[in-house]
C-alpha cells in the first residue's frame, strides 16, 4: 500500500487539518522525513502552500487546528503545533498550545524547525556564500580539514551528504566523512 493511499484511509480522504476533501496531497513533516504513514499528514492545497509559504497564511483558515490538534497521528499534532505557533500573535492560537500537549519526543520534533522561536531567536546556519543550510542538505569542503583525534584529513572537493544542523550553534554542522561523523565549521563548506 503506498503512503497516499495508507494516509487517506487514516484521513478517510479528508485533509488531516482542515477537514477539506480535495486536492490532496502527501506532506511530509520536516526534518528527516523518509516519506512513511507516521511522518507525513494528507492535506489540502490551501493548508500545504501557507505551510510551505507563511507570509501567505489566512489566520482564519487555521481555526480548524481546534478539532485537528487532537488527532492522534504524531505528524498532525506536529504540524498543528507548528501552525499554532506560527499564528500565536493573534491571540487565540495561544489559548490552544496551553491546553496542547506534545510529549517529549514529539515536542524535540515540533521545535525543531524552530517555528516556536522569534526571528531574533533562531539560529539559522550558512555556508561560506551566505546560502542557508538545511538538516538533510550536502555540502561540499571548500578547504582542507585535519580532522582531530580521527587521524586523517578531509581533503577540498569531498561532499558531505546528509548534514545535521548543530542547534545551539549556527556555525557548526555534523556530516560523515571517511565513515566518521565529525563536526565541521560552516564557513568551510559550502552547499552543493
Amino acid at each position: 500500500m503506498s503512503t497516499e493511499q495508507a494516509l487517506r484511509d487514516r484521513s478517510e480522504s479528508k485533509c488531516e487539518l482542515c477537514s477539506a476533501t480535495d486536492n490532496l496531497s502527501v506532506y511530509e513533516v520536516p526534518p528527516g522525513s523518509v516519506g512513511g504513514v507516521d511522518d507525513s499528514v494528507l492535506v489540502c492545497s490551501t493548508c500545504k502552500s501557507q505551510i510551505e509559504n507563511p507570509e501567505t497564511m489566512d489566520a482564519n483558515h487555521w481555526r480548524c487546528l481546534n478539532d485537528s490538534m487532537w488527532n492522534p497521528a504524531t505528524a498532525v499534532q506536529v504540524v498543528a503545533w507548528r501552525m499554532l505557533n506560527r499564528l500565536k500573535s493573534e491571540g487565540w492560537p495561544q489559548d490552544l498550545l496551553d491546553m496542547m500537549y506534545l510529549d517529549d519526543e514529539t515536542s524535540l520534533w515540533a521545535k525543531a524547525t524552530g517555528d516556536h522561536l522569534d526571528d531574533s531567536e533562531k539560529v539559522i546556519h550558512r555556508d561560506s556564500n551566505g546560502a542557508t543550510l538545511e538538516a538533510g542538505d550536502n555540502v561540499v569542503l571548500i578547504k582542507d580539514l585535519d580532522v582531530k583525534g580521527a587521524g586523517f584529513t578531509a581533503k577540498r572537493g569531498t561532499a558531505v551528504r546528509g548534514i545535521s544542523l548543530v542547534q545551539d550553534n549556527a556555525e557548526h554542522i555534523e556530516g560523515r566523512v571517511n565513515g566518521t561523523r565529525i563536526v565541521i565549521l560552516t564557513k568551510f563548506v559550502k552547499k552543493s
